[in-house]
């Protein structure tokens, strides 16, 4: 089974960004799709990104605009670049994939 590692959270002023990395232990050329979670202290946790082996992606409207996902076979490593960061993206943020494997994802916190 894949397992996950997120790397590249961190604090960050509202309107700044960061880049997020998730390395998967195996190759992920094959998984039908990778993509990004987040949960907000108090909140359930919900769908950020997506992105298919064939490079389509999909993004939850509040990140819409402001978020990339990409991917990395090559490298088996997965992405989410972050600009326009605001408070509300504060958050836990996790990566997963199609399988259902989940990392132990790594913290953003946007100050005001």
């Amino acid at each position: 089974q894949v397992r996950l590692v997120e790397s590249g959270g961190g604090l960050v002023q509202s309107g700044g960004s960061l880049r997020l990395s998730c390395a998967a232990s195996q190759s992920i050329f094959s998984i039908n799709f990778m993509a990004w979670g987040r949960q907000a202290p108090g909140k359930e946790r919900e769908f950020v990104a997506r992105i298919t082996r064939d490079g389509r992606t999909t993004y939850a409207d509040s990140v819409k605009g402001r978020f990339t996902i990409s991917r990395d076979n090559a490298k088996s490593a997965l992405y989410l670049q972050m600009n326009s960061l605001k408070p509300d993206d504060t958050a836990v943020y996790y990566c997963y994939t199609s399988y259902g494997t989940w990392g132990q994802g790594t913290q953003v916190t946007v100050s005001s």
